[in-house]
């Protein structure tokens, strides 16, 4: 991966996995940045979960979960 920018944080290391594979199904390679723990109790009270993709993806990664976003 060439430079990485964050698209979103979560406090939830699962939903940050679940978003990472939305991703990568249309085609963007994202990376999950600081998991500290399996336990998702143990995270939940910050959002220090990121994930990260390319500098050329950023757009088109937002886009995709914006729409995700409203098709729930």
């Amino acid at each position: 991966m060439d430079e990485l920018k964050t698209v979103a944080t979560f406090a939830d290391p699962m939903l940050a996995s679940i978003t990472q594979g939305l991703l990568k199904s249309n085609g963007i390679e994202a990376e999950i940045f600081g998991e500290f723990s399996s336990y998702p109790s143990v995270n939940i009270a910050e959002q220090n979960v990121e994930l990260k993709v390319n500098a050329a993806d950023y757009e088109s990664a937002l886009s995709i979960l914006a729409a995700s976003d409203k098709a729930e």
